[in-house]
């Protein structure tokens, strides 16, 4: 279990890191990381500012990055903030098996809805990952809200 909460701390770092890259580009701190074996397969953060695209978000844009793949039954994805529907129903579309949110206090997405769709989900509440979005809602609470559509559940 130790080594497990090791990997899990390892790559959400990564992807606090992808968040931090976006957040410091004038975007949305949200970043998201693809692994299989224990190896990176591909990074991604929020694009929506920086590309004017409302579905460039950070876990669509780590999917981008990795391609085109036969299968994604083996990959674990690793997402800095609760996915929204978009992006959960993206991760059941393509089979992806386990999903380890670093939070979801700010933002409480979908755990639930891929929880019930077999989704081995780990919500870390990593404090980084809160303090990070809690800071930038402060900063941008009209981008924060042009994100969400105004609601706290998407």
């Amino acid at each position: 279990m130790a080594d497990e909460h090791e990997t899990h701390q390892r790559f959400i770092r990564v992807a606090f890191e992808q968040a931090r890259k976006s957040y410091n580009e004038g975007g949305l701190p949200i970043g998201a990381v693809m692994v299989e074996n224990s190896a990176i397969v591909a990074v991604g953060h929020n694009r929506r500012v920086q590309d004017g695209d409302p579905t460039a978000h950070g876990e669509m844009d780590c999917l981008r990055q990795a391609g085109r793949r036969p299968r994604y039954d083996g990959v674990t994805l690793y997402t800095t903030l609760s996915p929204c529907m978009m992006c959960s129903g993206t991760v059941l579309q393509f089979g992806i098996k386990r999903v380890v949110i670093g939070e979801k206090q700010n933002f409480p997405g979908n755990v639930e809805f891929l929880r019930d769709h077999g989704i081995d989900v780990v919500v870390l509440n990593d404090p980084e990952c809160i303090s990070l979005m809690q800071r930038f809602i402060r900063e941008r609470p009209d981008l924060w809200d042009e994100d969400i559509a105004g609601r706290t559940h998407v």
